[in-house]
């Protein structure tokens, strides 16, 4: 099909993707829909995940590539290096194999073969900087002095982001952190939105029935991966704390990852296992809604979000959040509307728990807020200024290579 008669057509590529439950996928999922309705096509390249079966794999424009497991990190997979050596002429052998832009969405394994394959075609690359990678490094790659951990973070990124057309941070603070590493590109602010399901409300009594939590409990909440850099450890420990004064109070915990069985070791010690609930994932149409419906407060402790994404998804649905103000969440904490800004030690943080949980006027008041401040990260809007930085590459591609009129007007 000759180019002025199609629309665009981007290539994302991402080490993780759905059934993988993170917010990269997340993000993914929510600017193809929205990309889909501004007319830009988006066919994602992703790992395969054997066992599962997923409802994403059925989509024409999702490649799967063989994977293989990444040591010490069981939900994660890792794409074979000799099949994304062959990425370009699988697709070359696809229908409908043009691509305008190639979209990077994670800084392994996809970022390179992402920049090669846009190299090889001539066309533009950018990424989104989902990870805060000091903090990661530091939890998964322990035999490295933390000094040494962080000297190699600022040279990966200025590295990686020399290399690319276009840079994507999901918030003002992740930028900032970027600039602090030297990275002199120019950076577009762009945060993942939420669509509009995401606000509608589960049945909070269903999920107390099926996790045998009582009426008269209440429930602090902490959905998220289970992983050593969303520092869930700090939760239980301020769990211990609050229970002092709020012997009724259940901590649940929604998500899988790598620190599960270190955190299950952390309850049993702290004398709190039959007063935590780890649940697990849940589907985002079900069960996760009810698990919102059901808690009276979110909790976060993380200090690596580059935008803290399920902070306005617990906002959505009515639920007050006090979480911990560090790097990308802050923008959506300080606002202080539906959200409280936390204290960094547990006892601190308990104690404004426990303050929250004796004031349900003011907990009505927040609820209210913040399913106001989420309805202002609308995902049609940041979409829209995604489809937008696409436009404005393809005009600066056009000034080298010239492209078709109908893709950069």
């Amino acid at each position: 099909m000759a180019r002025e008669n199609r629309r665009m057509h981007v290539l994302m590529i991402s080490d993780v993707y759905f059934p993988r439950i993170n917010g990269v996928s997340t993000s993914i999922q929510t600017f193809r829909t929205t990309l889909a309705r501004l007319g830009v096509r988006v066919t994602v390249v992703a790992p395969d995940y054997p066992g599962t079966n997923s409802e994403a794999d059925a989509d024409e424009d999702i490649l799967r590539l063989p994977s293989r497991a990444v040591p010490l990190d069981p939900e994660d997979r890792l794409m074979r290096w000799s099949h994304l050596a062959q990425l370009d002429r699988r697709l070359a052998n696809a229908n409908s194999c043009e691509f305008d832009l190639v979209h990077v969405q994670t800084p392994f394994a996809a970022h390179y073969a992402g920049l090669r394959l846009a190299r090889a075609r001539g066309i533009p690359c950018l990424a989104t900087y989902h990870t805060h990678f000091e903090e990661y490094l530091f939890h998964y790659i322990r035999f490295l002095p933390r000094s040494a951990l962080r000297y190699a973070a600022p040279c990966l990124a200025r590295h990686q982001c020399a290399a690319l057309d276009a840079i994507v941070v999901p918030s003002q603070p992740m930028a900032a952190t970027l600039r602090d590493y030297g990275v002199a590109a120019p950076l577009h602010v762009i945060a993942t939105g939420l669509p509009e399901s995401q606000f509608l409300r589960g049945d909070g009594k269903r999920f107390r029935q099926t996790w045998g939590i009582g009426p008269e409990c209440e429930i602090a909440l902490f959905v998220g991966r289970a992983a050593h850099e969303k520092n869930v450890g700090f939760l239980l420990e301020m769990l211990a704390v609050a229970r002092r004064q709020r012997p009724a109070l259940m901590l649940v915990i929604a998500g899988e990852g790598p620190a599960l069985p270190a955190l299950r070791r952390q309850a049993a010690a702290l004398g709190i296992a039959d007063h935590v609930r780890f649940v697990g994932y849940l589907p985002r149409e079900g069960g996760l809604r009810d698990c919102y419906a059901a808690a009276d407060v979110f909790t976060f402790a993380s200090l690596t979000e580059t935008q803290g994404l399920v902070l306005l998804e617990a906002m959505a649905v009515g639920l007050p959040v006090l979480a911990i103000p560090a790097l990308g969440a802050a923008e959506i904490i300080l606002p202080r509307r539906g959200a409280v800004a936390a204290a960094d030690t547990p006892e601190a943080f308990a104690a404004q728990l426990v303050d929250l949980l004796g004031q349900p006027t003011q907990l009505a008041a927040m609820s209210e807020q913040g399913i106001a401040f989420a309805r202002e990260w609308d995902a049609t809007a940041q979409g829209a200024r995604l489809a937008a930085l696409y436009r404005q590459l393809l005009r600066s591609a056009a000034a080298v290579a010239p492209l078709a009129p109908a893709l950069v007007q």
